[in-house]
């Protein structure tokens, strides 16, 4: 199983969409580096779904329930996606400052590259969320 953390707007798609959905197709990413990892994802493996902008913290946890696929509505083949549903929000949301005054995360992507939108998280860093967040696995 891998841990990994994915980035949205919330007032694009937020958890509680995701809740109130169930399930979603997750696409939109185009970096490189995102995609990389988003190819890697196997279902069963958990994410933090996590809100960028003024909110900066993760709220919930799904599960990955299908590989990466080309999707369909894109021309170009590079571009994948896969299918997630809702799991369990977290007891606690958990700040990004929280997150960056944690040993755990030094030098993780998470902190290093603010921009990418796909994460992943080592098995100490996916403890330290739910510590945090006071939740449990």
């Amino acid at each position: 199983m891998a841990w990994w953390l994915l980035k949205t707007e919330p007032g694009v798609y937020s958890w509680d969409d995701l809740v109130r959905d169930r399930r979603t197709v997750w696409d939109g990413i185009s970096n490189n580096a995102a995609l990389l990892h988003m190819r890697k994802a196997r279902p069963g493996d958990l994410a933090l779904l996590y809100h960028t902008g003024g909110e900066r913290r993760a709220m919930g946890i799904a599960e990955i329930t299908s590989a990466a696929r080309f999707d369909p509505r894109e021309k170009d083949p590079k571009l994948v996606v896969v299918d997630i549903e809702a799991r369990t929000p977290l007891a606690v949301p958990v700040e990004l400052a929280q997150v960056k005054s944690r040993k755990e995360f030094e030098g993780s992507q998470l902190v290093r590259e603010g921009r990418l939108s796909f994460v992943p998280l080592t098995p100490a860093q996916w403890k330290a969320f739910l510590t945090l967040g006071k939740t449990r696995p």
